[in-house]
């Protein structure tokens, strides 16, 4: 990360960079596993940065966190026990305790990045983290995938880029875990970053993919701050619930009651049509 004059500029892909001005920075420290940047944005409000890529903002997080869970939950229709890796900022935990789950198990591998997110970004998780149905765990990931028990009807990877302490989950290893901690029908997706820019990511998780599951494939959304086009999530399910219809959809999301700043389900059926370049990513 470089500062030119109150603004950081990332520069996550080579030979293209984003910059966001930094009107007042909140929160600048060093944890064992990553460096945590909190400033305020004009653009976005609060922004989250980890070794200079931007991960949250209060404006757009809706986006991301929305799509992550209620695609594959709402798809499943009767979720009742989900595992969510990553997502310390407490915004994944906070759309999925929106359904009416049993328990959500969230694994974290960094304590540093969960205390400071409810200090210094409170609207993220708009009180998550004290949902009686939040198990919080502050572990490795892939060490907690490879020794659970299981029994999970959705698994949602929301990690960093596989660089670091998020490497590791971008790995086969990783995905055989996780199939085997699904319950029968059960549904993993992971975040597998801008296809336009990171196309490998995509490649590499759904060749994965197609020797674990009968369904494997990806669909889509676009986040303003992740910047290179679409973002992809990988999808992987050995139910036909991909197929699940609007009206089905519909009936599920009006027995919940809410409404939502990015997800419907007519987006929901529309983010599986990948565009060719996305197409030709798929092994």
């Amino acid at each position: 990360m470089q500062n030119l004059t109150g603004w950081t500029v990332e520069t996550l892909h080579d030979g293209f960079a984003q910059a966001h001005r930094m009107d007042r920075v909140l929160y600048d420290s060093k944890t064992k596993h990553q460096r945590i940047v909190v400033f305020e944005s004009a653009q976005f409000g609060r922004v989250m940065t980890l070794d200079g890529v931007v991960q949250v903002t209060e404006r757009d997080n809706f986006i991301y966190h929305e799509m992550m869970t209620h695609v594959p939950l709402f798809a499943h229709g009767s979720a009742k026990r989900v595992l969510i890796i990553g997502g310390g900022d407490g915004g994944m935990a906070r759309e999925v305790l929106r359904h009416p789950v049993d328990q959500v198990t969230m694994v974290e591998i960094d304590g540093g990045v969960v205390d400071f997110c409810k200090e210094y970004l409170p609207t993220i998780s708009d009180g998550a983290f004290e949902d009686p149905r939040l198990d919080l765990q502050i572990a490795d990931g892939a060490g907690f995938m490879r020794d659970t028990a299981g029994g999970y009807d959705v698994i949602i990877v929301d990690s960093t880029d596989p660089v670091g302490p998020g490497e590791v989950l971008f790995t086969d290893h990783f995905y055989g875990h996780a199939k085997r901690a699904l319950t029968p029908g059960g549904i993993l997706v992971t975040q597998n970053g801008v296809p336009f820019m990171q196309g490998q990511e995509l490649t590499g998780t759904l060749r994965a993919f197609g020797s674990l599951f009968s369904d494997a494939y990806a669909y889509l959304a676009p986040v303003p701050t992740y910047q290179g086009g679409f973002m992809a999530f990988g999808w992987g399910t050995d139910s036909h619930v991909r197929d699940v219809d609007i009206a089905t959809l519909s009936a599920r999301v009006n027995n919940m009651g809410s409404s939502f700043g990015y997800y419907t389900p007519e987006v929901h059926k529309a983010a599986f049509a990948l565009p060719g370049y996305v197409k030709q990513l798929l092994p």
